[in-house]
C-alpha cells in the first residue's frame, strides 16, 4: 500500500484513514497515536481527497475482514 500512499502524497496510515472516511458506510476510525507527528497525520487525513480509482485500489489492497465483528452478548440479556 506504500506505493498508493506515495501516489496520494501522504503517509500510508493517513491514506488508510482517508480511505475509511471516504467509504459510504458510517465508519468512525479511532486511530492510536503515540507521537505528535502521528497525531498531525491523523488530523490531516480528512483533507486527503482520493479519486474513485484510488479508493478502488486501496480496497483491493486491503484484505477482506472476516469473523465476528460484534461480541456475543446474548448471555447478558438473560
Amino acid at each position: 500500500m506504500r506505493h498508493l500512499a506515495i501516489e496520494a502524497g501522504c503517509p500510508p496510515a493517513q491514506l488508510a484513514l482517508a480511505w475509511l472516511l471516504a467509504r459510504p458506510e458510517q465508519i468512525v476510525p479511532l486511530p492510536g497515536t503515540r507521537r505528535r507527528t502521528h497525531l498531525d497525520d491523523n488530523l490531516a487525513a480528512p483533507s486527503v481527497r482520493l479519486t474513485p480509482d484510488q479508493c478502488r485500489a486501496v480496497s483491493e489492497a486491503v484484505p477482506e475482514a472476516f469473523g465476528a465483528r460484534v461480541p456475543d452478548l446474548s448471555r447478558l440479556e438473560q
